[in-house]
């Protein structure tokens, strides 16, 4: 396949043009001369700096409005959580982002979006073949949608990320483009691979700490960063069930329990409205796995070999406080064979009213179908359920593993050099994510051979940090004046 070379300026500066239907998929130069002339309707440059509408919806009045649905004692704890920094603020801002995004250009190219590819929404975890995988992790607003969002949210990420690390203008640029550069160039790959080699492309922590040894001898890394990076994942080897089960379960009279920590972690016996009996609580919680059962990949799966033990409502993440969140603790063989679960609720995602309805009616199977789609390996306990909660109320949920040598990047210790090597990383991870549900060759044949695009989604990050820390100034405001309630959970 004949590499594209971009077109020149002058040619993508022409006005719109209808989008074109799209090629025959089995026709893979068609796809490429389709992405290429998406650039007329949608010229690269366009993607650059960031202006709020004269009509920008009030960013209080959304996080106001995103609240209403949740838990109301929480919410104050997400509201701290997210004063700590612009970044923090930025995490929980997905809904803010969401109407910005929709009012920028896109290529008109869909795929399964993540909805909010923060980089902190990036880490590793064990795969079902036991090895440690790393990829996307949140999918809580995952819709098709155009692959831009996605691509714009981490960049914006990292450079705010950057800013609360205190690092040069210089700095926070090469690490930006090269997010926005590894997606071109890994999407570039994915378009000229064998249909099945970019299906199963996948990245993993050996793979990764071989690259950074090799960007050591290359004198793009030093010997502090390959340390870190061997240290982070022997760290992550160690965050399993069994040690979240030492931390959160004790034995009360004979029985395992989970230890309340309110309000960070409530036990049902806690919750359980008057009338309500505990026996009550086990049937149904008996109901509720027999029925996710049937949602998880295989048939004879090793969750029928569980019991159900105990639950307890936790406070998990920043933008996810006030969604109702459980810990389910099973039982296997023994007290010795435990298993921990999270039911996390699925809402409406923030994409919703800008993109097309999803095509699945519970929210807890649009967010399981998003991430088998978009991840390399999915949690064999991956699946959803609807409930009716102690209110009556139904409420969708998807429950996964608790964890499983799960790891994230601690942005508290983030260096320059490794916040590049980073962002390239899970600038990749994102190109890998959408070439599986999206036009590979198209998205690649839009993006072209040069730094254009890099250049003008950096761009773009600048500009939308600066509108960031304006809302987090206005959302701090909120709080002090007393129109949003903060209150830290310690």
């Amino acid at each position: 396949m004949t590499p594209y070379h971009g077109a020149s300026d002058a040619a993508e500066s022409g006005a719109a043009a209808p989008a074109e239907p799209l090629p025959d998929p089995t026709d893979f130069a068609a796809r490429a001369e389709w992405g290429r002339a998406a650039r007329r309707r949608s010229p690269r440059a366009d993607h650059a700096g960031w202006a709020p509408a004269a009509d920008r919806p009030d960013p209080v009045a959304l996080l106001e409005e995103q609240a209403a649905n949740r838990v109301a004692e929480l919410i104050p704890i997400r509201h701290a959580r997210m004063m700590a920094s612009p970044f923090s603020f930025y995490r929980g801002a997905a809904v803010i982002m969401a109407a910005d995004l929709a009012a920028t250009a896109d290529s008109g190219i869909t795929v399964q979006i993540c909805g909010d590819a923060h980089l902190l929404n990036f880490g590793v975890f064990g795969t079902p073949e036991r090895t440690l995988g790393f990829d996307i992790n949140d999918f809580d607003e995952t819709l098709p949608g155009p692959w831009e969002w996605d691509l714009k949210r981490l960049a914006a990420s990292f450079e705010i990320a950057c800013r609360h690390r205190g690092f040069e203008a210089t700095e926070r640029h090469a690490i930006t483009v090269a997010a926005v550069r590894g997606y071109r160039e890994r999407m570039k790959r994915a378009a000229a691979s064998r249909v099945l080699e970019a299906w199963y492309d996948r990245l993993d922590a050996d793979a990764i700490a071989a690259w950074v040894r090799s960007e050591r001898r290359a004198g793009h890394a030093d010997k502090q960063q390959v340390e870190r990076t061997e240290s982070s994942f022997a760290k992550a080897r160690t965050r399993d069930s069994m040690r979240a089960f030492s931390k959160l379960v004790r034995l009360v009279d004979g029985e395992l329990r989970i230890t309340a920590d309110p309000p960070l972690i409530v036990p049902i016996d806690d919750l359980r409205p008057l009338g309500r009996t505990r026996e009550e609580d086990e049937q149904a919680m008996r109901h509720l796995l027999h029925t996710y059962q049937t949602t998880l990949p295989v048939a004879r799966h090793p969750l029928r070999e569980f019991t159900y033990v105990h639950m307890a409502r936790k406070v998990v993440g920043v933008g996810s406080v006030g969604t109702r969140a459980w810990i389910v603790l099973l039982q296997g063989r023994d007290r010795d064979d435990p298993l921990l679960l999270q039911a996390k609720e699925a809402q409406e995602s923030v994409l919703a009213r800008y993109l097309a309805p999803s095509e699945y009616a519970e929210h807890g199977e649009r967010v399981v179908r998003g991430q088998r789609m978009m991840q390399a390996a999915s949690d064999i306990f991956l699946g959803w359920q609807r409930v009716p909660g102690h209110d009556g109320v139904e409420r969708d949920f998807y429950l996964r593993q608790l964890h499983d040598w799960k790891g994230a990047l601690d942005v508290g210790e983030m260096v320059p050099v490794g916040a590049r090597l980073y962002a390239q990383v899970c600038g990749e991870t994102l190109a890998r994510a959408h070439a599986r549900s999206g036009d590979r060759v198209a998205i690649a044949g839009y993006l072209g051979e040069s730094d254009r695009f890099d250049e003008a989604v950096a761009d773009f990050a600048v500009a939308y940090a600066d509108q960031n820390e304006r809302d987090y100034r206005a959302f701090v405001a909120a709080v002090e004046s007393g129109r949003l309630l903060a209150e830290p959970e310690g």
